[in-house]
């Protein structure tokens, strides 16, 4: 697990998992979700909701991945657009560790 920082003053957190990071992963959460001026407010917070909330209804297969996600990372209570771009850090941190194994495996 691990812990993200939810506001600045470090009195809230998220637990985040290594499923929730390769669910991220898996379906390109990220990708495109920042507009060019690289700021994380409010707005980017609720369209990762609305790309998430799509891909749950047009999935067919199931979901539970991103259910899991959504119930314990974006739709947390403590979860604002601070946090999101705490998570965003995390994943990029975690993104770079993942490489070098994958290279290894091939």
């Amino acid at each position: 697990m691990f812990p993200i920082q939810a506001n600045p003053s470090g009195t809230r957190h998220i637990e985040v998992s290594e499923s929730h990071l390769e669910t991220i992963e898996k379906y390109g959460l990220f990708r495109h979700l920042i507009d060019s001026n690289g700021i994380v407010d409010e707005s980017v917070l609720e369209k990762l909701r609305l790309n998430i909330r799509s891909l749950i209804a047009s999935q067919e297969e199931d979901s539970k991945a991103l259910l899991d996600l959504c119930i314990d990372v974006i739709y947390h209570n403590n979860m604002k657009a601070f946090g999101l771009q705490q998570l965003i850090q995390l994943y990029l941190q975690w993104l770079t560790q993942q490489e070098p194994t994958e290279e290894n495996e091939a």
